[in-house]
Parts: C-alpha cells; structure tokens; sequence
C-alpha cells in the first residue's frame, strides 16, 4: 500500500524510483490523493561539435507538453532557427501549438547562427498553471553563440487553459518529440538532464535521471 510522505525538505531528490514512477505512484496509483502538479522544469543540455554557419547548422528543437502527448497545446523551443511564420536562420524561438497547428511564437533578442565548435548550450524550459493560465517559459540560458539567454522574460507565452494541473505530463514525451532535425552530424549531444515538479503544496521533487535524445549523458 502506497502513502504519501511529504517532503521534509524543500526539495526531494529521486533515486533509483524516477519521475514517472513518482508520478504513478502519487497521482494514477491513488486518484483519491489531492497531489496536484502545478510547475515542471525540464534542464536541458546541448553539445555541439563542429557547427556549420554557412547551412545554418546544426537546427534542433526540443518540445514540451502539459499532458501525456502532443495532440493539443503544447510548446516547442527551437536553437539555431526560427520557423514561425517563416524560416530565419540562427536564433532561438519559443512556440505554441495545439496539435499541428502553431498558435504563437516569441524569440530571443539574439539571432546569431552557430559558428564556435565544441559549444556547450544549457537551458531551462518550463510549465506553470495558475489562475486559469498556463505558461510556458525558457529561462537559465547560457551559450557562447547567444551569450545568456532566457532572463529578460522575452521567452515567454501564456495561454488560457481548461487544465487545472500537470499531472498528466511525462519527461519521455519531451524526449520522444526532441531532435536534431537539421545535421545531426554535427551534435554530440543532446540530453533532458533533469525534471523537477512542484505541487500545489509547495513540494518540489527532482529526478536526475539523464535522458539523452542524442548521444550519451
């Protein structure tokens, strides 16, 4: 019989259970429990190896989803390009869609395209649902081609939402519909390093589990 124990501390960290686990464990194992996820913060990782200015590569996109697939709103954050409405080079981009159809953009000030070999990019990507909205942010940003990123509040959206809370979301959608769709070649790696969640109560559990969408940890 599961039950529920509260952190003692501000933060619980995972071990060999991991997020889904947890997840299960909290919210489908025991419907009856009032657990509610209302923020989930993804820290992401990107290794580039020998980047192309000239073809604007290499193009990766890493997508986030409140539920448990990407059949309706969802976000997607793009590095090296900008899609919406129509393809520029370079740059990051933050965008919202609700199945296959995009719904809004917003992009950083910085729109360089990658040229230094061996760049390390690192970021945070988030979901938050509270008063009836739901917010998707990047946020932490740090590179050598964009410098930091994410701070000025630039790489934001906000959208009404009938969802009350996140429990439906799960780290192997975002690693199932991430890639490197543009030379591939060109990246060492790509990886969701770690997944906090935090409840309405203020608990926030973290799973360190690496989960590499190219290459290794």
């Amino acid at each position: 019989m599961f039950r529920h124990i509260r952190c003692a501390l501000p933060r619980c960290r995972l071990g060999s259970i991991g997020l889904a686990a947890w997840l299960g464990m909290f919210v489908g194992a025991l419907p009856g429990l009032a657990v509610e996820i209302v923020r989930v913060e993804e820290d992401w990782q990107l290794q580039v190896a020998t980047p192309d200015p000239q073809s604007d590569a290499p193009q990766i996109t890493c997508l986030f989803s409140p539920t448990g697939d990407i059949s309706s709103i969802h976000a997607a954050f793009e590095l090296n390009q900008r899609s919406v409405p129509w393809f520029s080079p370079g740059g990051l981009q933050l965008q919202l869609w609700n199945g296959e159809w995009p719904q809004g953009h917003a992009q950083a000030a910085a729109t360089a395209v990658m040229q230094q070999p061996d760049e390390t990019v690192e970021w945070t990507q988030s979901m938050e649902i509270a008063g009836g909205v739901l917010k998707f942010a990047v946020t932490g940003g740090h590179s050598t081609t964009w410098g930091d990123f994410g701070g000025d509040g630039l790489l934001k959206i906000e959208v009404p939402t009938t969802l009350t809370n996140l429990n439906q979301y799960d780290p192997q959608v975002s690693v199932d519909n991430s890639a490197v769709g543009y030379a591939s070649n060109r990246v060492s790696s790509l990886v969701l390093k770690r997944v906090r969640v935090v409840t309405s109560d203020g608990d926030v559990v973290e799973d360190a589990t690496p989960r590499p969408v190219q290459g290794q940890p």
